[in-house]
């Protein structure tokens, strides 16, 4: 074996990956830099990521300056000062009532967390036999055993069979290209979809159901857009059967869908919210659950010296992770970070639906800076289509990603029209070599 190529990749051909590597080894603002020396403009802000951009000064001094502070402190029955005030800020931009924040490395432990504060809180209320979940089709919440099971794509579940978690049901996903194809925005077509929660509900009976999980907007899954009134049915509808509603907010959270949070965008107000990604600006691993105060006090008796909440990760609150995140909140409030993003939102919609006409394309679909091009799939091959595109923009010099036969879209909160001119052009050249 090459040493060389010792490193497994994640959700990657590997064998494929080898072949032709690419490797990138510097990045700042809003360009990569390959082992090769080639420039290349980011499309995709990080993996959903990097709003900010790569490299951003203030938040690399943050970390720089924590590293030689504190680096690690326990944990547990110990904190620290960085996390207690990222704690403090986050509470402070969620949505009212979300008080409380348990902390975590990664969006697919925040869902995991999320789902046992959903079971240790019924519990607690004198209902433990609420103990099942309900996700989505085509839904993504990580890659963690309970996350997995709750999500509902395919190819991230049949490796592992019935390991998975009992006790899940998913309601079906939301999008239809029959019905919802080139919509701009939020769909018309759609919210009739929420009540299938209500057939899942009467097969397993509400009173078995701790909670019921969604992506507000699925985006590992090709932006899948809620349509218009869709979420707020699915808040009724948990109301009125005593079921927790869980947003999975690890991508549409810090500015994305140019809110702090896309429960503020829709107007919906779920019970616990999971988010990542861009709370440090991808700079440091770290994840959150943030949890509205009844649900935590439900949690909050017995003896003074009891351990309300048997769970926690060695890095929970990490100091570094928190500086960076501390550091991330401040140049969102000092560069108005969040309303960039909703105003550059009509011109990325514009040029993201420019290509509607080139080749293969069956739909594009967007919200705030996420977007999506959906190519029609290669007969026996599957994927083989997006995939050769994202190829060919990396080769042109644009990172995009490929995830199926959709092109997906993230670019970050002040791109300028000039390179969104770019990442498209690039596109539409790629579409038709492809062709």
């Amino acid at each position: 074996m090459n040493p060389k190529q010792a490193f497994w990749l994640p959700f990657t051909a590997n064998r494929a990956f080898w072949k032709a590597p690419r490797v990138i080894k510097a990045a700042k603002g809003h360009y990569y830099t390959t082992d090769d020396g080639r420039e290349l403009l980011d499309g995709f802000s990080g993996l959903w990521t990097s709003g900010l951009g790569h490299c951003h000064p203030r938040i690399v001094a943050a970390v720089q300056e924590q590293v030689a502070t504190l680096d690690y402190s326990m944990g547990f029955q110990v904190a620290n000062d960085k996390a207690i005030a990222l704690a403090e800020r986050l509470s402070g931009i969620a949505p009212e009532g979300f008080t409380r924040v348990f902390f975590t490395n990664s969006g697919s432990e925040a869902v995991d967390t999320a789902l046992k504060i959903a079971l240790a809180c019924h519990r607690a209320q004198g209902e433990g036999q609420r103990t099942r979940f309900i996700g989505r089709e085509r839904g993504y919440h990580g890659v963690n055993f309970g996350g997995t099971s709750v999500g509902g794509i395919p190819a991230n579940r049949k490796a592992y069979g019935a390991s998975l978690v009992p006790g899940v049901d998913h309601i079906r996903h939301t999008h239809s290209l029959a019905d919802m194809a080139f919509s701009h925005g939020q769909p018309a077509w759609g919210v009739h979809l929420a009540d299938d929660l209500e057939r899942v509900i009467a097969l397993h009976d509400a009173s078995n159901i701790a909670a019921l999980i969604v992506e507000p907007v699925a985006g590992s899954a090709g932006v899948l857009v809620p349509p218009v009134g869709y979420l707020q049915r699915l808040r009724e509808i948990c109301d009125r059967h005593g079921i927790l509603l869980i947003f999975d907010e690890v991508i549409t959270s810090f500015g994305r869908v140019g809110a702090a949070f896309a429960a503020q965008r829709f107007g919906v107000l779920p019970d616990l919210i999971t988010c990542a990604k861009g709370m440090t600006n991808g700079v440091v691993p770290m994840g959150a659950v943030l949890v509205r105060e009844g649900l935590y006090q439900a949690l909050m008796h017995g003896p003074l010296e009891q351990v309300e909440f048997f769970h926690g990760y060695t890095y929970s609150g990490h100091p570094l992770a928190a500086a960076a995140g501390l550091a991330a909140l401040e140049v969102y409030r000092d560069e108005h970070s969040f309303a960039t993003a909703h105003a550059l939102e009509p011109a990325f919609e514009e040029a993201l639906h420019s290509l509607k006409h080139e080749p293969y394309v069956v739909d594009i679909r967007n919200i705030g800076l996420m977007g999506a091009i959906e190519l029609a799939p290669r007969t026996g091959h599957p994927g083989a289509r997006a995939f050769e595109v994202f190829l060919k923009c990396f080769e042109a010099g644009v990172v995009i990603r490929n995830t199926g036969d959709v092109l997906a879209f993230a670019p970050f909160f002040d791109t300028t029209t000039d390179e969104l001119e770019r990442i498209f052009a690039t596109v539409r050249r790629a579409l038709e070599e492809v062709a």
